[in-house]
């Protein structure tokens, strides 16, 4: 079991930065492969990266590749995502989930294949 809170979310202008954090509780975060997701209004939850169990692995979207980067802390328990050069059509709300067998099984593009959920922050980035 394993709970996940974000933070970092808000407004910022086009070409702006902003760098998200994902904080887990309990001791087998090291266990867990992490990703980001984002959700905008009317479309469906969308994968935006991952990242193993160490972190010697990272996966993006096509959409953020060269500008926005996932890493971990384990010691912290907490997965982050800086993200720069946003866009308008990078607003939506970000999750961060978390599952044992995402890449090892080729899904962790699939956000049903995640078992653990955060509450999810606000991304929003004006023109």
């Amino acid at each position: 079991q394993v709970q996940l809170v974000e933070s970092g979310g808000g407004l910022v202008q086009a070409g702006g930065s902003l760098r998200l954090s994902c904080a887990a509780s309990g001791r087998t975060f090291s266990s867990f492969a992490m990703g980001w997701f984002r959700q905008a209004p009317g479309l469906e939850r969308e994968f935006v990266a991952a990242i193993s169990r160490g972190g010697s692995n990272t996966y993006y979207a096509d959409s953020v590749k060269g500008r926005f980067t996932i890493s971990r802390d384990n010691a912290k328990n907490t997965v982050y995502m800086q993200m720069n050069s946003l866009k308008p059509e990078d607003s939506a709300v970000y999750y961060c989930a978390a599952d044992r067998r995402v890449i090892s099984s080729g899904s962790l593009y699939d956000p049903t294949e995640y078992d653990y959920w955060g509450q999810g922050t606000q991304v929003t980035v004006s023109s």
